[in-house]
């Protein structure tokens, strides 16, 4: 229900900005003063700033496909406007006794172009930098003697097939994954962005993740976007029901040739471990307590190196003290887009990269995908790659 609080003051907010962009243009002319002008930037503003809630409340998937696509867009960008104007008011406030001497019209004009240019090349950035999939490597021992040497591991988190992401960024994720030769690929939750209809193309979605090449297979775990639930403004809403993934969701995943683990786990090679866990907050079909970190190992080799996959990283030292060696997680995007990836930080343990607790080591990818603003400021869509050496 905080969507319901957010989204009024976003509103607000962005009639705020119209009313701002009226003001600035009628110093260079008069007439951007004068109802039609004003008329038709109110027009604009509304469809701009209400775009998402719109799709929110409609059935038709390609309209809705196209308003969240714009919605998604302007609200980074909003972002962005927010975030200079206070630094803008810090600044004023700072130097008031130097501005107060000035023609202000004359700063009101120059501080417009410089907040226009700002955001536009923040914006522009972001939303470039989202689409560009780069490599993050690791590598990690394990003091564990078994019959590999070796085992090198892909895993990608957080690809949020919907609205932003579609066929022609999994299809990159998917020929980069196959570059790499890894022995195990291992999708880390939010594979799904809510909704099995947001998909732009499952057959060929499906297809692509058929196509992934690996030694010992494709593993997967769900996480906390991995169910049928709409979302506003990036919030979700209480259902009295439980929460579960789309029957076609899962279709789509077995059809596709990846394991869908759920407080399970595999012997890769008769050797190692990979235990794929249910999300925290969104424990999904068929589960209705996750298995605690002891649970997990109880009736495990802890001769064999455990490596346990849960999209959120948390209770690390707990899975550290149940002997699991590696901890692989994604969810927390690194933030996604400037500053929020320091907020992440005060949330979880390892927000992000690769975080030793005692003598296990807890790796968080910052995804592929991306979850409400179209774009990535100042973190990277990225795929892991993890070389393990045993001895």
């Amino acid at each position: 229900m905080i969507a319901l609080i957010i989204i009024p003051f976003y509103l607000v907010f962005n009639y705020f900005l119209f009313k701002l962009m009226v003001k600035w243009l009628y110093i260079f002319n008069k007439y951007f003063n004068y109802k039609i002008f004003s008329g038709i930037l109110l027009v604009i503003q509304i469809f701009l700033s209400s775009s998402f809630l719109v799709a929110f409340l409609i059935k038709l998937p390609k309209l809705r496909r196209f308003l969240y696509f714009i919605g998604n867009y302007w609200f980074g960008i909003v972002i962005y406007v927010l975030l200079f104007l206070i630094i803008a008011l810090i600044l004023k406030k700072v130097l008031y006794k130097e501005i107060i001497k000035h023609d202000t019209d004359k700063i009101y004009a120059i501080s417009g172009f410089i907040l226009i240019f700002l955001v536009s090349s923040v914006s522009l950035y972001g939303i470039i930098n989202a689409r560009v999939i780069k490599l993050k490597t690791y590598e990690v021992d394990i003091h564990k003697k078994i019959n590999m040497d070796s085992l090198n591991i892909a895993m990608v988190a957080d690809l949020h097939v919907g609205y932003n992401i579609t066929s022609k960024h999994i299809s990159k994720m998917v020929d980069k994954i196959n570059a790499l030769n890894a022995d195990v690929v291992i999708m880390a939750g939010d594979i799904f962005d809510n909704e099995y209809n947001a998909i732009d193309n499952p057959s060929k979605i499906k297809e692509l993740f058929s196509n992934i090449k690996s030694k010992y297979g494709v593993y997967a775990v769900y996480g906390n976007h991995d169910i049928e639930e709409k979302i506003l403004a990036g919030f979700t809403f209480k259902d009295r029901h439980k929460k579960e993934s789309n029957i076609l969701m899962d279709k789509l995943l077995k059809e596709a040739n990846v394991t869908l683990l759920k407080d399970s786990s595999v012997l890769i090679n008769d050797d190692v471990y990979i235990y794929g866990r249910p999300d925290y907050s969104r424990p999904n079909r068929g589960i209705t307590r996750r298995r605690s970190p002891k649970e997990i190992t109880a009736n495990l080799d802890k001769n064999k190196p455990i490596i346990v996959v849960d999209h959120q990283p948390r209770e690390l030292e707990e899975l550290s003290e149940a002997s699991v060696d590696l901890d692989l997680s994604g969810h927390t995007h690194n933030g996604q887009i400037f500053p929020l990836q320091y907020i992440m930080k005060l949330k979880f343990d390892n927000s992000y990269g690769i975080k030793k607790i005692n003598n296990m080591n807890s790796i968080t990818t910052s995804g592929i995908g991306l979850f409400g603003p179209n774009m990535r400021v100042l973190t990277d869509s990225e795929i892991t790659f993890i070389k393990i050496n045993f001895d």
